[in-house]
């Protein structure tokens, strides 16, 4: 059995996905990228910024799931430019503790509405 999570905290899907499905004890969510979810702009003032937009967006499922970062156990990263590698991960890893999940960064041709990174990650209930 799955079980959809929506949020309204959290950009709403612009295609035919959920952002995020429950199945048994794991959490599977869609791809964030950096869009405000109440304004519905992006924010791509810097790519700092950027990425703290999108991790707010995940933090924003993770609390309609009922969990939070701790319960992450894989993360994708995906980059238009492996330049930002090292902002990106400064700001991504204010949000773990310890315990830090597996994850991969891969450069990609393009990503959705042109922005400069997206993050999906895999949680443990």
């Amino acid at each position: 059995m799955k079980t959809i999570i929506n949020t309204t905290n959290a950009p709403a899907p612009i295609g035919p996905y959920s952002q995020a499905v429950a199945a048994g004890n794991f959490v599977f969510l869609s791809g964030q990228i950096a869009l405000n979810p109440t304004t519905g702009q992006l924010v791509t003032d810097d790519i700092k910024t950027e990425t703290k937009q999108v991790m707010e967006n995940i933090k924003a499922i993770l609390i309609e799931a009922g969990i939070d970062f701790g319960n992450i156990v894989k993360a994708s990263i995906f980059l238009t430019d492996m330049q930002n590698f090292a902002q990106v991960n400064d700001v991504y890893g204010t949000y773990f503790q310890d315990a830090f999940p597996a994850r991969e960064t891969v450069q990609v041709a393009g990503l959705p509405k042109g922005v400069n990174v997206e993050i999906t990650v895999t949680a443990f209930k």
